[in-house]
């Protein structure tokens, strides 16, 4: 059964619809990137309060930026803009529901106008994004706003007829303060730490450059809340489509699948009004540092620890390094012995029962979540969710060997061979520069650490960490993965 609004009530009873009015939703709310994740978390969420027969102010218009957006626009467009949220695992409560949440769908370059109204409007209050790390247009080794890129240039030039969020963002910020409307809130949800104050950076950075009153407009009075998001969602696959089909009999073209968990533990730092997402199992706090840093350096931290060693041994999901007890056994150890000591108190959370769920949560078979997906831009998760575990293991004066493997399995990887012989191909946007950094295997250390982009200057320059990377590299090369993690694990 196509799905659509006509159909709706022609569904599964099993499989839980909107409840609500949606023609009597506008759209407080605008995303940009409307992929997996986000269908999966902030919609979910914003979902379940609309069922709740609250905000109905707050429903979500998409945005699309890139003309690979297109296909989700033409895609929700044809389906009424619904989706299934297809829960995959063990956990009770895990299902199938169609989400309404999103109304509506702007694809820029149709209208950039069009977009610009819309963000000017005083019924936009929040603007939320998921561009990715690289959407926020900084330098990953300094962190600081990148305003020679081309398409900065552009936008600085042609303030009415943008391309990048920043450049939109702007122009809509310049109309509302001439027009007396307040500001929309920027909510970033990447995955990313301090995303807010990322998102703040980056926008007074574009501000700057354009108008210095503008600058300290919205320095004064947009708000930036930081975030921390969770919620495994693996690229949907036609395996997926077909499965929804089959066992509900929802003919969905773009469904999103994840697993039944999830977190948002979001700053409570809004400058026009919110939807009561507490109402719906988000915790709103001052500081969401602490929560970043757990999930950082023991989710996205252990992900790259069994990732490109489970991919090196020949597996292609994460449910099947996490049945091989020797990475099962390595990963945790990692989380316990390098994470773990480096945190600070995280209120409201038991640890060792955190770093237990996570391991059942990579174990998860259903959801299939893709090993790819995980070992994707590599040279962009590195800096922010292992090397500062590094750098506080380097300060503290702890065992090296553990971390290092992670950066030496990468170094591996990246030849684009496992050790079943299989090729693959590297998806990163230095894969060029990252391969041509390992090509020389007597400068392989010096080249591939020299990477300033990806590690800065105080890692390589660590004497000690130099050590263990270019000893867990040789192991690697010389006596293959399993033999390496083993030798680590005697340490």
């Amino acid at each position: 059964m196509k799905l659509n609004e006509d159909n709706l009530a022609l569904l599964p009873a099993k499989v839980v619809v909107p409840s609500y009015d949606r023609h009597a939703v506008s759209h407080g709310i605008l995303h940009v990137g409307v992929g997996g994740f986000h269908r999966a978390h902030q919609a979910a969420y914003t979902e379940a309060l609309l069922n709740q027969g609250n905000a109905s102010e707050w429903g979500i218009c998409g945005v699309g930026l890139r003309p690979d957006d297109r296909a989700m626009q033409q895609v929700l467009q044809s389906q009424d803009f619904l989706y299934t949220l297809y829960e995959l695992g063990a956990a009770e409560g895990a299902g199938v529901q169609v989400i309404g949440a999103i109304g509506d769908f702007i694809m820029a370059e149709d209208d950039p106008e069009a977009l610009i109204e819309k963000l000017a409007s005083p019924l936009t209050r929040i603007v939320s994004l998921t561009i990715t790390e690289g959407g926020y247009c900084t330098d990953d080794s300094t962190g600081e706003f990148n305003a020679g890129l081309p398409q900065i240039q552009h936008d600085l030039a042609h303030p009415q007829a943008p391309t990048t969020i920043f450049g939109y963002l702007a122009e809509a910020l310049v109309r509302r303060q001439a027009a007396g409307i307040a500001p929309f809130t920027v909510m970033s949800c990447d995955n990313l730490p301090h995303n807010g104050d990322v998102a703040r950076k980056a926008l007074l950075g574009f501000a700057a450059l354009r108008d210095t009153a503008l600058h300290d407009w919205i320095a004064a009075n947009v708000s930036f809340p930081n975030a921390m998001v969770d919620r495994i969602t693996p690229m949907t696959s036609d395996a997926h489509r077909k499965q929804l089909s089959v066992e509900q009999g929802i003919e969905d073209s773009w469904p999103v699948v994840c697993e039944p968990f999830m977190q948002w533990v979001l700053e409570d730092k809004f400058c026009n009004g919110r939807p009561e997402w507490e109402a719906v199992g988000v915790q709103f706090t001052n500081d969401v540092t602490p929560y970043e840093e757990m999930k950082i350096g023991l989710l996205n931290g252990s992900h790259l620890a069994m990732t490109y060693l489970g991919f090196l041994l020949g597996y292609r999901f994460a449910h099947e390094t996490m049945e091989d007890p020797l990475l099962k056994r390595y990963v945790r150890s990692f989380m316990d012995q390098d994470v773990t000591p480096l945190l600070p108190d995280v209120p409201g959370i038991d640890l060792e029962l955190y770093k237990t769920t996570l391991l059942e949560r990579f174990s998860n078979q259903a959801i299939g979540d893709q090993l790819s997906r995980i070992c994707s831009d590599g040279s962009s998760k590195f800096p922010k969710f292992v090397l500062p575990t590094l750098l506080g293991s380097i300060e503290s004066g702890q065992p090296l060997e553990r971390v290092a493997l992670i950066i030496a399995s990468w170094a591996h990887y990246l030849r684009g061979v496992d050790e079943c012989g299989e090729t693959y191909a590297i998806s990163d946007p230095r894969a060029d520069l990252l391969q041509q950094a390992i090509q020389d295997p007597d400068n392989l250390t010096s080249e591939f650490l020299g990477l300033y982009d990806v590690f800065g200057s105080v890692i390589p320059g660590s004497v000690a960490f130099r050590e263990a990377f270019s000893l867990q590299l040789s192991r690697l090369q010389q006596y293959g993965v399993r033999t390496t993690i083993e030798l680590t694990l005697d340490i």
